[in-house]
């Protein structure tokens, strides 16, 4: 009887210490992620905004974290990468992807995708925001957005884009469908080619990416009539947002913006979002990160989790409307 006690208490301390080991386990893997090299990949080429960004990104938090190798995949507007981040596997765990409007826009434009672009990931943060601008040639009779609206009501007026599908497109579109005109789409191969036609006076508006146009609204070449944030840029003052100079021309709630986020695989370990998250947060506090926002005309992202998952809900629903309105649907 005695041996049986002795046996059963041998045994209970057993368990006890096997259940503690692995309790501990957990913790101590919790603590070393991330255990492994962290891969951002970019969905665009070598050199554009979004791999200027992510560079910038990689190399500052890979002080606070681990060594994060940039992988740049583009092809088709950013849905060749999102889609193989979508389908996880090995090494999902500790892979990012620099989101943009074109993970909501791609998804409008082609709604048979084989991913859902809010269900299939997880959101990690908004990093920056980038206004677009409402600009017209220098020698433009418009000085306003409420005269460009009247005149475009009542004559066919056009506006340049960088490419069909471009968010600089879409941000057209949605204008065009709010103040009830009927403005000609004319796309260019890239901003090479739309930035001329627009400063020589072929195209009458662009709602471009600020740092296409800033150099210019400086020298003159281009009238800024509005940014198309609902709050004015700290790099143009002087100049409204589109929400407040089209106040009663259907614009009240017009907001478009070139955002870029982290974004992960929806199995994303809840240990390493954490550790992500906060190292994030200790990035854009940081100097050396708000002296590279001016370059791109940019202000630091606000939105973070289920907020920024939430805002890129919104994204999708808006461009699928302008989408289906502009019968732009592939």
């Amino acid at each position: 009887m005695i041996n049986f006690v002795k046996s059963r208490v041998r045994n209970k301390i057993l368990y006890t210490l096997a259940a503690l080991t692995l309790s501990y386990a957990g913790l101590v893997q919790a603590d070393e992620w991330p255990e492994d090299n962290i891969r951002l990949v970019v969905p665009y080429s070598a050199g554009g905004t979004t791999d200027l960004l992510s560079r910038k990104v990689a190399d500052l938090l890979q002080k606070e974290l681990t060594t994060v190798v940039v992988e740049n995949r583009p092809g088709a507007g950013s849905t060749v990468a999102t889609g193989q981040l979508a389908r996880g596997g090995r090494g999902s765990d500790h892979m990012l992807l620099m989101a943009s409007p074109g993970h909501t826009i791609g998804a409008s434009l082609y709604p048979n995708l084989r991913y859902d672009p809010v269900a299939d990931f997880a959101f990690v943060r908004n990093v920056i925001n980038i206004p677009n601008v409402m600009v017209v040639p220098a020698d433009s009779p418009y000085n306003t957005v409420a005269e460009f609206v009247e005149a475009a009501r009542e004559q066919q007026l056009s506006f340049s884009s960088p490419g069909i599908g471009s968010s600089i497109h879409m941000s057209g579109e949605l204008f065009k469908n709010l103040t009830q005109t009927n403005l000609v789409h004319v796309p260019f191969r890239g901003s090479g080619e739309a930035l001329p036609a627009l400063l020589s006076g072929d195209v009458d508006v662009a709602f471009e990416n600020m740092p296409t146009v800033y150099p210019h609204i400086q020298s003159g070449k281009l009238k800024a009539l509005a940014v198309t944030t609902p709050t004015a840029s700290e790099f143009l003052p002087d100049v409204p947002p589109l929400q407040q100079a089209g106040k009663g021309y259907g614009l009240e709630n017009y907001e478009t913006s070139a955002w870029f986020g982290l974004i992960a695989h929806k199995s994303f370990p809840q240990e390493g979002m954490v550790k992500l998250q906060a190292a994030l947060d200790r990035v854009m506090a940081g100097e050396d990160f708000k002296k590279f926002l001016p370059q791109f005309g940019a202000e630091a992202g606000t939105v973070v989790g289920d907020d920024f998952r939430q805002f890129v809900q919104s994204e999708l629903e808006k461009w699928s409307e302008v989408a289906e309105k502009a019968n732009l649907k592939r």
